[in-house]
């Protein structure tokens, strides 16, 4: 929009507040702060609700894998097999053999409900979520026969383990004798402690080395699964397809989205609605434009009608309170964008303070999966939620614009 050198003059004035007009200031004020806490709010919303599932997807992804290959009736005595397979499939980086088994854990008379995981010992250095997340110990002491673990943080917590604890597993598959079968019990050391931060795995797995794990759960030289890693989880239907047909007597394939289907679906639709239930807050502060736009043109319809007489066209008119109206918007705009990135760079310092304040625990990892409130900003996003309130407030100038241009000067100076 071009204005000429008058019309940005009397636009800069019908900006600030004149002799009269602070109530008029006030709503035009309510108006730029309502549109900077929407955007503020959608901002701050979106990029959260991004970045619980980019932190739930590296770090479910990351020790599930892309996809497995489960093995029917739990047992995959073939598996280097299925691994040289999958190897030459294109676009898979890596298969990796698993035994994955819940069990029971004891210490000092505590009993947990555990989740052993079996991994050769170059998977376990080599794995990225597991290798940077020790927080006690080091993965170099698992070596096969050595009965080092590394457990959980959580685990350790409830169990009361540090490394150096002697913890025991109890397994089912034990010996068979006439009295029926004897769980099988083995005594661990646990070597290291590690965090991923989803809250479930770090209160119940155990990584041990993968011979260790056939001894205990009797397994001979078999496997549960092959865990599959591919160039692009967003294409791992189309990648893996032509291994499924290779597989099919062997095992299943079920990839990431099939195993965590109704966490993701979730976040996906509470996504959509908290953009569509925050973007009424923007609706309701361009209505709060579209009422102070009103209201400054009753103000100012005598200096429209003598503006009018002195030559200024219609489309003058239009183009000034247009203006007007974009410009509180895009002010807020470029605040909500200020503020949301703020409040973002310190957001657990801010539940930290609220946690404080109210005494409530605002953040339970047991109930929100992860430890800390995770950000991730979409820039497509912020420029979507930027473009998208600059629209409305433009949409909102139109009616005062157009009821401005229609002023009749004669009606207006009829009695002056």
């Amino acid at each position: 929009m071009i204005l000429s050198r008058y019309e940005r003059m009397i636009a800069r004035r019908y900006l600030l507040p004149g002799k009269g007009e602070g109530f008029i200031f006030l709503v035009a004020g309510i108006s730029l702060v309502a549109v900077m806490l929407g955007v503020a709010a959608l901002v701050i919303v979106m990029s959260v609700m991004n970045g619980f599932r980019a932190e739930l997807f590296d770090k479910i992804v990351g020790l599930n894998g892309h996809a497995v290959v489960q093995a029917y009736g739990g047992q995959m005595r073939d598996w280097r097999q299925v691994v040289g397979l999958a190897e030459t499939t294109k676009g898979v980086t890596s298969a990796t053999p698993l035994i994955e088994q819940p069990l029971m854990a004891t210490y000092n008379g505590r009993v947990e409900g555990v989740l052993v995981r079996g991994m050769r010992v170059s998977d376990i250095r080599s794995n990225k979520t597991i290798g940077s997340k020790v927080v006690m110990g080091s993965l170099s002491s698992l070596m096969p026969g050595s009965g080092q673990i590394a457990i959980g943080s959580g685990l350790a917590d409830q169990l009361g383990a540090v490394v150096g604890s002697q913890i025991s597993l109890i397994s089912p598959q034990g010996q068979t004798t006439p009295f029926g079968t004897v769980p099988r019990i083995v005594q661990y050391t646990v070597g290291a402690v590690f965090t991923i931060g989803v809250y479930d795995y770090d209160k119940a797995y155990i990584i041990m080395p993968m011979e260790d794990a056939q001894t205990l759960l009797m397994l001979g030289d078999s496997v549960n699964m092959i865990e599959l890693q591919t160039s692009n989880a967003d294409q791992v239907g189309p990648i893996l397809a032509p291994l499924a047909n290779k597989v099919g007597k062997m095992g299943v394939i079920q990839d990431w989205r099939q195993m965590n289907a109704q966490l993701f679906e979730a976040l996906a639709v509470e996504r959509v609605a908290m953009f569509t239930v925050l973007s009424i807050i923007i609706l309701v502060a361009v209505f709060n434009i579209l009422s102070s736009l009103i209201m400054l043109v009753r103000a100012k319809t005598r200096d429209i009608a003598i503006l009018r007489t002195m030559g200024a066209s219609r489309g003058g008119m239009i183009r000034i309170f247009m203006t007007v109206g974009t410009t509180i918007g895009a002010l807020g705009v470029v605040a909500g964008l200020m503020l949301g990135f703020i409040f973002l760079y310190f957001r657990q310092s801010v539940v930290d303070f609220v946690q404080l304040v109210t005494g409530q625990n605002l953040w339970d990892p047991s109930i929100r999966f992860l430890s800390e409130l995770p950000s991730k900003t979409d820039p497509v996003e912020v420029i979507v939620i930027a473009l998208m309130a600059l629209l409305f407030s433009f949409l909102a100038t139109l009616y005062p614009a157009l009821k401005a241009a229609s002023t009749d000067p004669v009606q207006v100076l009829r009695y002056e």
